[in-house]
């Protein structure tokens, strides 16, 4: 079966700003207003430069909801800002269970960073295009020649068995998903071959917004 995000190439096209939805429940947890770079049989490619649309979900006491139970996402604010620190060139490949982050400071490639995840289909919601994210705590973290660590090991734990995560059979399925990631980086396979660490994005490319605050995409 053809994967969802490449099966239609008029849902997307080059150039076009495109919507990462990271959803908790029914509640959107972050926002990320990207670009389209590429929509290919490797995937679909990201842009997601500094000052780039983004929000988060805040406590009252103003720190980010993290690895806690749903409830407390619906609880939270979802605060719109900026995407801070470095850019990232992001690929969603088809078939994997996981996105792949070439990290940049300036022009300078700084590493890669995992984010294992299942997604949605594309969707189209007046007039915004988008993906649905749902985030599988679980991360590894590379440097650029490919030394890498596991990341938030514990938050995966700790959300393994609450209501509406996953069980144990399904923690056991994001390890083996991480355990063929890195063997590809330890291999030195696609995407982590040097592949797009010299990426720069089009000039003539503006940075990307959020939607309309209020509008289909908040939740």
């Amino acid at each position: 079966m053809a994967d969802p995000l490449v099966a239609d190439p008029l849902v997307v096209t080059v150039g076009e700003e495109l919507l990462r939805r990271y959803l908790r429940g029914p509640h959107a947890s972050w926002l990320q207003a990207t670009r389209v770079v590429a929509v290919d049989e490797r995937g679909l490619l990201l842009w997601l430069p500094v000052g780039a649309g983004f929000a988060s979900r805040i406590k009252a006491d103003g720190t980010a909801v993290r690895a806690e139970p749903i409830a407390e996402f619906g609880a939270a604010q979802l605060r719109p800002g900026s995407w801070l620190g470095r850019s990232a060139l992001i690929l969603m490949p088809p078939g994997r269970a996981h996105s792949v982050w070439w990290w940049f400071s300036g022009h300078r490639f700084d590493g890669w960073y995992v984010n294992l995840e299942t997604r949605s289909p594309l969707w189209v919601e007046d007039g915004v295009r988008g993906v649905d994210v749902c985030d599988a705590e679980l991360d590894v973290v590379a440097l650029p020649d490919r030394t890498w660590q596991w990341k938030d090991v514990d938050d995966l734990a700790a959300v393994t068995g609450l209501p509406g995560y996953w069980d144990e059979d399904g923690a056991a399925e994001i390890w083996k998903e991480g355990h063929r990631v890195v063997a590809d980086l330890d291999a030195g396979r696609f995407p982590f071959d040097g592949t797009w660490c010299d990426f720069e994005p089009d000039p003539r490319w503006q940075v990307p917004r959020l939607p309309e605050l209020g509008g289909p995409a908040y939740r």
